[in-house]
């Protein structure tokens, strides 16, 4: 009954319990039946009946200030300080009360305070402990520590010293021993060599003597044969060149009368007068360039002939005045010679003005003649501009048509190729036999010689064939297969001549454009004008030399006279003064002589265009006369003249056509380059335009996002560079090791020969040498060694055995093994390793059916070996690439022709398996990094809403890929294929099927889901179609036709991006979407579906006006694309430049049984 009551009292008084501590306790206290005994000597008060405990403010802080934290005893209120402990200490407010002097405490909750205040003088003592105790084991271990450093320093001085004296010792005895046996080999090698010496001499001298009468005969014999033959040569000679003058007089006169009759005929038709007016206009423009050209350069030299001359007229008075000094000085001798050279000078400064005025006059008249002739021609270019206009119309129209015609011709020619070639490796597939083996047991009966090489299949699957559909379906089977064999090789050859015939056409209109022209005359016109320009030049040469060996010789003449008046003590400054000046004129003359030749020269020739057509054909037999000259030329010099100008001509020409190709070459290159600028421009002006149209917020969002774009490219850039250099970097590895093999192996043969050499001279046995044989490229085997061949070269061999090799190395070796067979003339070796090579590679094939790396590697190596079988067959159309070495490993005694065509097959065959593994690997990554990526950050805002990413419902991970997961995908592909050399046209076919894969899938995903056709989805797929492109580019592959097959998805994603309102609008999309059906582009538009409210939705009258306007269309009724198309696989012929001779077998392929040959 206390208890209730004690609780409804505090029930009761809770409200007053934070008023007034002094009525609380009372309270309290009353409620407590007042049995509470108090002890005036403790501050504990326990309430027998209701078993609370009481404690004073201040012994409870006393006892219990181990519990309080270090922040709390800044305050000063040890109540207050008490009040807070208890609170953090106990939990339940029930458990204890506050009084005014006291705290009370329900029953075991002091003991509870105990325990605590114990736990934490007992955590204090422990620390203590814990302290001390490490002290003293610290203080323990270092002493025992700097005892056994002391004892191991000691004892590893004694090894260290012991170990000096032994190798002190070793290194005595190893000089002695070295002294002793260098003195002794020294002295019997002198003696062996001084008995050498004194052998070689008298050998040397005796075949000396030898050699020089033999010698001494041979040219005495030669001399007189020298003369024999030249006489009889030149007697000869001079009988043919009779007869070749006599027929080249008859041969000219004949041909001078054809050209006449063709000219005639030509200046009647329209043709000629094209030609005409064509070859006016560029002799106009010629003689409007040679004009300004001859006008320029009149104004340099006229400049520079004042500037010399005035220059001239300066140092002449200055020598005059120095002259008249050094006369008062001196006199005599001297001032007549320096008088005779000032007048000599005088005369040479007359003959250059003369010269320049006939220059001058000659530079007027001719200026004169061509103005008549530029009017002349202009007149005439006026009359016939009409009649040229008329004939380019007629050529144009007449071009146009052809060329269409052309072109439809080609394309039709090119489709009916492509289906027949697809037809045909459809029939390949893999389920496919060509012929069962019991046929080629009947060889001789059958009319086919290509049934012999189908054992190449699987036997046992061939028979299980042949059982099931019968002996008369196979042979059917087969005969259908030599007929589109028979009909592939027909439209081949078909389409080469259709080829060679639009060459030939093109050849035709190019030369009815350009100039019908003599040459003839033009060449000889110029190999003269050269012969004449190279004679002067000699002529002006000669006279150079007599004026420098003059002037040499008064320059000496000077020097011995300023010997003499240094002698008789005269002033040495003056002369030296003089001497200098003089030497500064004579310079200064010989520049302005040859300004002057190079004038002469430049109007001589001029002069010699201007009468090419009205100079006679020189005569061989009589002597030649050059213009402008007084000395006759002998016929000899004149011919050798002429063959010299001919040949520098040749050499001239090969140098403009060398530079002319190069020239062309940076301008494709740079073309190509503008042509990258320029859609990179037209790129950033499109973004610029799309900017202009945003907000301020946007275009800011806009610019990071391009730069954020730019940046992941470099950084993809960066990433596929570290990664080749990575994998440079392994190889090297991997050579290095290989070459540190071959080098190991090498010191252990000379290390082995040399130990057989000491042997044999230690035995002193005569052994008989064999002289090793050249290998010849081929590698021979023994016949129960081929099925151990097949295994180590094919079933069992892995790509990354062969890393660091030539690649395509098992090709070169079975074709080294076949080359053999064909060398002993072996038919059944031959048929058998060729049949157990393609039934090997097939099992393999078909063991590893989803490896690439695999079925990559055995492509390129059935490929390298039918192009091996080609290269070296003997066909000369195989051999126009081979070299002399080459052509000598070709096949000696079989026609391989059948078993090309069962390689091609199995190449078709292995291509048609990487395509499928290619795909396989590609299609789950397509429409989630194409359609459902953000890779433009930032358009997720603008997303069509309602919707959702269909891959939002799958878990993530596995099935959400990015674009660079395809991009490294396809590099992993390109990396591989390049390693293991496959041919870069297949490269070329495998990357074109992927991406129209790609595109495939991707347009068909865009043409039935509703949530990806919007504006936000067209950006994404248009930037991920740039990266591809990029992609293209960076590796060289954008010749295989890729970017044009994706052609149908760019169009989808600029059809998401365009206005779909007005009229303008639809024409717009009609004239862009050419390569989408009309089903495609309505489709898109039902589907499309707007970014927000905002935006309308595409009308149903702007796709009816599509609709009407899309009608004249001949589409195919067909809205999605066939995904799994495969185009037909070309393999052209690709020679390597390999010898057989020149390949290493690594010893990591087991094939120690062969031998080379």
């Amino acid at each position: 009954m206390g208890r209730n009551k004690t609780s409804e009292c505090t029930n009761n008084r809770n409200a007053e319990c934070g008023k007034c501590p002094q009525k609380v306790t009372g309270k309290v206290l009353s409620c407590f039946q007042g049995s509470a005994h108090t002890s005036p000597g403790a501050g504990k008060i326990a309430l027998r009946g209701a078993n609370i405990d009481g404690w004073a403010y201040h012994d409870f802080f006393n006892r219990y200030r181990v519990l309080v934290k270090k922040r709390e005893l800044a305050n000063t209120d040890k109540a207050a300080i008490c009040k807070s402990v208890l609170e953090s200490l106990i939990k339940d407010p029930d458990k204890f009360q506050f009084g005014r002097t006291k705290i009370f405490f329900r029953a075991g909750q002091v003991a509870y305070l105990e325990k605590l205040r114990a736990d934490k003088f007992r955590a204090a003592t422990i620390m203590i402990q814990k302290t001390v105790r490490g002290w003293l084991q610290r203080v323990k271990y270092r002493r025992l520590k700097r005892a056994t450093l002391t004892l191991q320093r000691y004892c590893r001085g004694y090894l260290a010293r012991r170990l000096a004296e032994h190798l002190r010792r070793t290194r005595a005895a190893v000089v002695v021993q070295k002294q002793y046996r260098m003195r002794r080999a020294r002295l019997a090698y002198q003696r062996i060599r001084r008995a050498a010496i004194v052998i070689q001499a008298f050998a040397r001298g005796m075949f000396v003597r030898r050699i020089y009468h033999q010698v001494l005969r041979e040219r005495k014999a030669t001399v007189i044969q020298k003369h024999a033959r030249g006489w009889m040569a030149h007697r000869r000679f001079q009988q043919l060149r009779g007869a070749a003058i006599v027929i080249q007089c008859a041969f000219r006169r004949l041909k001078a009368k054809q050209e006449l009759k063709a000219l005639k005929i030509e200046a009647r038709s329209a043709e000629h007068l094209k030609r005409l007016n064509v070859g006016m206009e560029n002799k106009v423009v010629q003689l409007q360039r040679r004009l300004d050209d001859q006008n320029k350069e009149f104004k340099m030299l006229s400049e520079k002939l004042l500037t010399v001359r005035s220059t001239h007229e300066v140092e002449v008075e200055t020598l005059k005045k120095e002259l008249a000094h050094y006369q008062q000085s001196q006199g005599g001798d001297s001032s007549l010679r320096l008088q005779e050279e000032l007048e000599s000078l005088r005369t040479e400064l007359q003959r250059a003005h003369s010269e320049r005025k006939i220059l001058e006059d000659a530079h007027t008249r001719e200026k004169d003649e061509l103005r008549k002739r530029v009017a002349d021609l202009e007149q005439e270019n006026a009359l016939l501009k009409d009649e040229k206009e008329q004939l380019n119309q007629i050529l144009c129209q007449s071009k146009d048509e052809f060329a269409q015609n052309s072109v439809k011709e080609n394309l039709l020619m090119k489709k009916e190729l492509e289906e027949e070639r697809s037809r045909y490796q459809n029939l390949q597939t893999p389920g496919h036999r060509r012929n069962p083996s019991n046929q080629s047991s009947l060889e001789s009966d059958s009319n086919y010689p290509s049934i012999s090489t189908s054992e190449v299949g699987d036997t046992e699957d061939a028979l299980q064939q042949v059982e099931e559909i019968g002996l008369e379906k196979a042979a059917l089977d087969m005969t259908v297969f030599l007929k589109l064999q028979k009909r592939v090789r027909e439209l081949e050859q078909e389409r080469k001549k259709l080829q060679a015939q639009l060459e030939k056409r093109e050849q035709q209109d190019g030369k009815k454009v350009q100039e019908d022209q003599p040459k003839n005359n033009m060449d000889v016109d110029q190999d003269a004008d050269l012969a004449y320009n190279s004679l002067k030049r000699q002529e002006l040469e000669s006279e150079n030399k007599k004026l420098k060996n003059d002037l040499n010789e008064l320059r000496k003449a000077m020097a011995d006279q300023a010997t003499q008046s240094n002698s008789t003590h005269s002033s040495p400054d003056s002369y030296s003064l003089l001497l200098n000046q003089l030497k500064l004129a004579n310079e200064e003359l010989e520049v302005r002589k040859e300004e002057v030749l190079i004038l002469r020269t430049q109007i001589v020739s001029a002069d010699q265009r201007r009468l090419a057509g009205k100079s006679m054909e020189p005569n061989i037999n009589a002597r030649t006369s050059w213009p402008n000259s007084e000395k006759h030329v002998d016929q000899e010099d004149a011919i050798e003249a002429y063959h010299g100008v001919c040949q520098t001509n040749r050499l001239l020409e090969a140098q403009l056509q060398a530079q002319s190709r190069e020239h062309e070459e940076e301008v494709e290159g740079l073309k190509a380059q503008v042509e990258a600028l320029k859609e990179e421009m037209d790129k950033q002006q499109q973004t610029f335009c799309q900017t202009l149209l945003l907000s301020p917020e946007a275009q800011v969002e806009f610019g990071v996002q391009q730069e954020i774009s730019r940046l992941t490219n470099e950084n993809l850039d960066l990433k596929e560079l570290v990664e080749k250099l990575e994998k440079n970097e392994k190889k090297l590895k991997k050579q290095l090791k290989i070459y540190m093999k071959k080098v190991q192996d090498l010191e252990a043969a000379q290390a082995l020969a040399q130990s057989e050499r000491k042997r044999h001279e230690l035995n002193r046995q005569v052994t008989v040498q064999r002289k090793e044989k050249d290998f010849q490229g081929m590698l021979e085997y023994h016949k129960e060694d081929e099925a151990l061949l097949i295994r180590n070269l094919v079933t069992d061999l892995k790509p990354q055995m062969l890393a660091g090799t030539v690649p395509c190395l098992p090709a070169y070796i079975l074709y080294m093994c076949i080359r053999h067979a064909d060398y002993i003339n072996d038919d059944v070796k031959v048929h058998s390793l060729l049949t157990s090579t393609i039934n090997g590679i097939k099992k393999v094939l078909k063991k590893l059916n989803d490896d690439f790396e695999m079925t990559s590697f055995w492509l390129a190596n059935t490929c390298r070996l039918l192009h091996c079988l080609k290269q070296y067959s003997g066909d000369e159309g195989f051999m126009t690439q081979n070299t002399a070495k080459q052509n000598e490993h070709c096949l000696k005694n079989f026609d391989l022709t059948e078993y090309r065509q069962v390689l091609s097959d199995l190449s078709i065959q292995i291509y048609q398996q990487l395509i499928k593994i290619a795909e396989g690997v590609l299609q789950p990554m397509i429409v989630s990094a194409m359609l459902e990526n953000e890779s433009i950050q930032g358009l997720s805002g603008v997303k069509p809403t309602g919707y959702r990413k269909r891959s939002s419902s799958m878990a993530d991970g596995d099935n959400s890929y990015c674009l660079e997961a395809i991009i490294r995908q396809m590099n992993s592909f390109h990396t591989v294929m390049c390693d293991q050399g496959l041919d870069p046209e297949i490269i070329l076919q495998v990357f074109k099927q992927l991406f129209y894969m790609i595109n495939a899938v991707t347009l068909n995903n865009l043409l039935l889901r509703k949530d990806v056709c919007s504006w936000s989805t067209g950006m994404q797929l248009r930037y991920n179609i740039s990266q591809l492109e990029e992609w293209l580019r960076g590796r060289n592959l954008h010749q295989s036709g890729a970017v044009q097959i994706m052609e149908p998805l760019i169009q989808a994603a600029q059809l998401l991006q365009l206005k779909k309102k007005t009229p303008e609008d639809a024409e717009a999309i009609c004239s862009l979407c050419t390569s989408l059906s009309t089903q495609q582009i309505v489709k898109i538009l039902n589907l499309y579906t707007p970014l927000n409210e905002f935006e309308e939705r595409v009308t149903v009258g702007f796709i009816r006006t599509i609709q009407a306007q899309l009608q004249e269309r001949n589409d195919p009724q067909q809205l999605l694309l066939d995904f799994k198309h495969m185009f037909p696989v070309l393999f052209p012929f690709n020679p390597s430049s390999l010898t057989m001779d020149s390949i290493h077998i690594p010893a990591c392929l087991n094939l120690e049984f062969l031998n080379e040959v």
